[in-house]
Formats: structure tokens, sequence, C-alpha cells
């Protein structure tokens, strides 16, 4: 197929919906894995900004330069479809980012600027960078609504691919460009009942933040917009976004490895979707050991190599117990023959950053943390201890 016959197609790939028989086995209920991982791209990425980068080009035309800023799996996404798409892609890096991440953008044909070490300042070089070149258009790693549109798309395919309406959705989120995503293609099928789950890393969770800042620490159902005044030692700060009448905080230090989750706010129009969705959402934050521990058992189990960020997913599908307490009392009451009627969907978001060397890295420091035998995690604000399994 020509290049010009697939413009006014979509670029991404409807990926498989697989029933994992260890997650169910481990969990009780069906559950399902969206992989993801199978975009071109090897990411979910794929999906909002092929789609963005379409629309650029037909606004442009060829000559468009397509720049964004990325800690790497929106970079190779803009890259592969400006590829496709044969146009110019210039791609900004923290500064941290792994030599193995900036070999693939450059395989693709992307321009790499390396700049800050934090996402936030990498996006504000890119923002002076693009009023210096008529050509070229920003494009956003997740805050967009044509992203959340591409990315919705997944939603349509879940409810073709599924046997019935799923009991909840698991995703892991960083600036919240997936989780838009997910709760647009929920409104979308009607499943705007449908719980979503959030899972972040704790060191990385600006998005948890969010919610808990909006509505009085998942006390109130009605979003409250706070005061933006902190306490000193809080590891954000607050802002409140007019346009979306929202607070958004803004993380002061990221701690955590799972580089992908790594924004310091969230995108402001998505934790607004997320206070308002009749289904709400669930939140909840995990160490990154937990992360690495889930990332071996399910190469183990799935042969495929997962960052953290999507590791992070599928984490409650490893360990019942943190599964019953994400999802509440009444699901947890069900008797076993109840629960095996449950469909669960986590999302395999897919990610580049990940290699074997890594995964031998992750299993000295899970081995170190043995020396604890339970998991300290977050879940709707309150801090509980999980047994390790």
């Amino acid at each position: 197929m020509t290049i010009k016959a697939v413009q006014s197609e979509n670029l991404w790939t409807e990926t498989p919906l697989v029933y994992s028989s260890h997650i169910s086995d481990i969990i009780g209920c069906s559950a399902y894995l969206k992989l993801e991982n199978l975009q071109p791209s090897q990411s979910f990425k794929y999906r909002g900004i092929s789609k963005f980068a379409q629309q650029c080009k037909d606004k442009h035309g060829p000559s468009v330069h397509l720049m964004i800023a990325s800690g790497g799996n929106a970079g190779l996404a803009a890259a592969v479809v400006a590829r496709v798409l044969e146009v110019k892609c210039t791609v900004f890096l923290p500064t941290n980012v792994s030599i193995d991440t900036q070999q693939a953008l450059r395989k693709h044909g992307a321009e790499i600027v390396t700049i800050g070490e934090f996402y936030s300042q990498t996006l504000a070089a890119l923002q002076d960078a693009v009023k210096k070149d008529t050509n070229a258009v920003l494009v956003p790693a997740y805050d967009s609504p044509v992203l959340w549109d591409g990315h919705s798309s997944m939603v349509t395919e879940m409810q073709r691919q599924l046997p019935k309406k799923p009991d909840a959705i698991f995703c892991s989120v960083g600036g919240g460009g997936l989780i838009g995503g997910i709760m647009q293609g929920c409104k979308n099928v009607g499943w705007d009942q449908v719980p979503v789950v959030a899972l972040e890393t704790t060191g990385s969770n600006c998005f948890y933040n969010a919610i808990a800042i909006n509505t009085r620490n998942f006390t109130s159902k009605v979003p409250i917009v706070p005061s933006i005044e902190v306490e000193d030692n809080s590891p954000y700060t607050v802002e409140i976004v007019e346009e979306y009448n929202i607070a958004i905080p803004h993380m002061k230090v990221l701690k955590s490895r799972a580089a992908s989750l790594g924004a310091t706010s969230p995108a402001p129009g998505v934790v607004r979707m997320a206070v308002d969705r009749l289904g709400g959402i669930k939140c909840a934050c995990i160490p990154d050991e937990m992360a690495m521990h889930t990332a071996r058992l399910f190469g183990d189990d799935h042969k495929i190599l997962t960052e953290l960020a999507c590791s992070t997913t599928l984490t409650p599908g490893y360990n019942r117990e943190f599964l019953l307490r994400i999802l509440g009392p009444t699901f947890s009451a069900l008797s076993s023959q109840e629960r095996k009627e449950k469909c669960l969907v986590f999302v395999v978001c897919g990610g580049v950053k990940i290699s074997f060397e890594e995964m031998m890295e992750f299993e000295e420091i899970v081995a170190a943390a043995q020396v604890q035998s339970y998991w300290s995690v977050q879940i709707d604000g309150e801090e509980t201890q999980l047994p390790k399994q």
C-alpha cells in the first residue's frame, strides 16, 4: 500500500486481546491482555500520535516538521509515523535517556536533542525550538484530545473482542494519555460505569496526587478545588488550571525507576474527565520492586519482556489480595464461582525501555527487598501492606 493510500486510514494496528490462563488462575477471574506492545512502535502511544501526525500533514503538507519531547516511547511513535508519512521528525529527550533508546530513534530517521533533567525541562526547551522553525508542529506526548481520541480506539476493539462487558480495566498512568483514551473509549461504547483502575509507582505518581487533592484525599465524590497552599514538605506544588477548574500537582522530584511514568504533572483535561466520570477511577501506587517482581513473573509466564511502566499495570494480576482490595468489598464478597464469571482487562501498554540486562538487575533488587515479607501500597488514599506472593 502506498503512503498516499494510507493517509486517510488509521495507521495503528488492531492488537490482539488474549486470555491469560496464568493470571486467571491466580485471581480466580477471566483475565484478558490487550497487547499494545504489538503496535509498530511497540507501545500504545502509536495510536494517538499517528492520528495527530496524520492531521498535521493533512493541514501543513509534506514540509511539516514533527517535534516532540519524550522520555522515549512517545518519541519513538512520532519517529515511526514520520517515516511512514515521509516527514521530518525531531525528538527532544531528557539527558538520562538510555543510549539504546536513542539508537532506536535514529534507526527510524529521527533527529535527537538531549536536554533537561526532567521531562518538564525538556518540554520547555522544545517549546523554544518550535518557535524558531516555521514548519514545526509541537506533537504532544500525552496532553491532547486528539491523542486521547486515537488511544480510545483500543476500547472500541475490546468491545468487539471480549465475550462480555468487562468488570474492570487496568492501566498504568504517567501523564494521563492512556487513561484519557480509555475513559474516552468507554464513553464511546457505553461503558461509563465500568471501573477503570489507574496504577502508578510511588515517587512517580502525579495522577494519584491529582485525584487525591481534588477529592479531599478520595473522600468526596464531588470534585472540590483546593487551595494552592501545601505543606513545605509536600512532594509537589499545586496549580489551579482555570480552563478545567481543576487543581494540578507539579512533582518536585521523581524517584521511580519507571521512567515512562515520569511526568511531573498530569494532563488537566484527563484529571477533569476522571473526577467527573460516572464509574469513577480507582487509584493505586506500588513500589518499584513490586513492578520489577511482576515483570519477571509475567516474562516467565507469557514470554514477553515489559518495562516497569507496563508491568505496573499487571501487579494486581499477580497478587490476589491487591486485586481484591482495589476492587473493594463487594467484589471480595463474591463466591469463587461468582468470581469466575467476572471479566478483567489488563492493558499491556508496551514500551521499549527494557533489556535482558535490566531484567537481571531487577532480579538482584527484588532479592535484596525480600527482607520484608510484604509490599507497602497505597489504594485510594489508604496505605496498606500486602503479603508477597
